[in-house]
């Protein structure tokens, strides 16, 4: 696949090309949510990011380069242009860190006819037929007791395809359930873990007994394994199923990305790219005006409402942090805030919905984007999207400034619309907020499909923002 790769046609083809391979990599990473935020924060450590505890005091200095996780899924990262002063704008990247898929209940295992099923919930709005008949396995996070009853997480991850969620044979359906095909999620939609009786019915040790009525011994050691402890000293597991298939580039011209989770890692992905590569420039992170900011939040597939959502205080309170601590006084008034925000301008970036070729009545034709042909700009009139006239028009000038194509989307006038973080965040902060995204293919299923050519794109763009916002915006009269 690396001539192929070789011959795509990606902007700067040798900047591209690493570009995506180490978007390619990073998918491979962040198969939770979980991991996603890990895989981001080793590339923000590499690049000379400082990681804050916002349980702690934080001390932040103008050029200085920061984030912070929240339980794991949730990261922040943010720098401070070094000609900053109080009551300047705030450029944000809005992403999320999670994707549809079959989580696993905290009674994780059930004996069923002599088979071991894994239980499962669904998370999110999934297109639950695909992960049918594919070689899955398992990943997360265990609660860990330490020395003293000290409790840890850590990330475990089993790439092994152990498990399975069959199809029922077509000689045993009828000609009505084969045109639906809609399996009962809590009926046909465990998971087959093993079929062997002496694992089926295996005992928990003594050490193994105050978990073994949640966590089934043979589940529970494997998550050990994998993760380097003893089996006893795991005090609980938040577990989903995963796609052991690694994400590719493929295409008779390297022009397509084959993945799971591009919805919404895709947009993670380029975010964390954008505000490491903006701040490389030290001659140009010390002129600039504005705290660059990005956020890739967990939850939005369920709709945002959690502790580490966007919409949760995490947006109002980072920035008010911030702001605070860079004040002469170290204080955020509500004067302060409110001049911080009239100057912001937040980029919600999720996917968006590509013209199908083999449904194409699905689309409106004058507004039907396509895929490599670079960020989408989402509008809706009954605010499932927070663009409007100003915000598009700013984010245009944007692209235009670097070269890139933009699109345009809505869905058609008779059809449902989906959401993003943006409205939320708009609600939450009364700032200027556009929603693009870049198109898809597949959104939602186990394996989803996008260009090449985009990623790179959508990350060139997305960097304009964080850099040449103030400027665009000092000559523009917003009321």
């Amino acid at each position: 696949m690396a001539a192929i790769l070789n011959e795509a046609k990606l902007r700067g083809t040798e900047e591209g090309g690493a570009f995506a391979d180490d978007f390619v990599q990073f998918l491979n990473e962040a198969v939770t949510a979980f991991h996603a935020v890990e895989a981001m924060k080793l590339r923000l450590l590499a690049a000379g990011f400082i990681q804050l505890d916002d349980g702690e005091e934080w001390r932040l200095n103008p050029m200085g380069k920061y984030f912070y996780t929240r339980n794991g899924a949730t990261l922040v990262a943010f720098t401070v242009g070094g000609n900053y002063r109080t009551g300047d704008g705030i450029v944000a990247l809005g992403a999320h860190t999670d994707s549809p898929c079959f989580k696993i209940k905290p009674v994780c295992c059930t004996n069923k006819d002599g088979s071991l099923m894994i239980n499962t919930m669904p998370y999110g709005g999934g297109l639950w037929h695909t992960w049918f008949d594919r070689d899955l396995g398992v990943a997360g996070r265990i609660v860990v007791k330490g020395p003293g009853g000290a409790l840890s997480t850590k990330l475990v991850r089993i790439d092994d395809p152990i498990a399975r969620i069959p199809n029922l044979a077509i000689h045993l359906t009828n000609a009505e359930e084969r045109k639906a095909f809609a399996p009962n999620l809590h009926e046909h939609c465990q998971a087959i873990l093993s079929m062997d009786p002496d694992i089926v019915n295996v005992k928990p040790k003594p050490n193994e007994e105050g978990v073994a009525n949640r966590l089934h011994p043979a589940l529970l050691r494997m998550m050990a394994q994998h993760a380097g402890v003893n089996s006893g000293d795991i005090e609980d597991m938040e577990l989903q199923l995963i796609d052991t298939q690694p994400s590719a580039i493929g295409g008779a011209g390297g022009e397509m990305l084959f993945s799971g989770r591009l919805d919404n890692l895709c947009s993670a992905y380029q975010t964390i790219r954008a505000i490491i590569d903006s701040a490389n420039d030290n001659a140009k992170l010390s002129a600039q005006k504005t705290i660059s900011m990005v956020m890739c939040f967990d939850h939005e597939e369920v709709g945002s409402s959690s502790a580490t959502g966007a919409g949760s205080p995490i947006f109002m309170d980072t920035i008010s942090r911030i702001v605070g601590k860079l004040a002469t006084g170290g204080i955020c008034s509500s004067e302060m805030m409110m001049r911080t925000l009239k100057k912001s301008f937040v980029v919600s970036i999720d996917m968006a919905h590509a013209k199908h070729p083999n449904y194409t009545g699905k689309h409106d034709n004058s507004m039907a984007p396509r895929i490599n042909g670079g960020l989408v700009i989402k509008t809706n009139a009954n605010q499932r999207y927070a663009t409007h006239a100003v915000s598009a028009t700013i984010f245009r000038k944007l692209a235009e400034m670097v070269s890139c194509p933009v699109q345009e989307f809505t869905v058609r006038s008779d059809s449902g619309c989906g959401s993003t973080i943006g409205p939320i965040i708009a609600t939450l902060s009364g700032a200027m907020v556009i929603d693009v995204g870049t198109p898809q293919f597949s959104m939602h299923s186990i394996r989803e499909m996008m260009g090449t050519e985009d990623a790179y794109n959508g990350y060139v763009h997305l960097k304009s923002a964080l850099v040449n916002f103030a400027d665009i915006y000092a000559k523009t009269t917003v009321d």
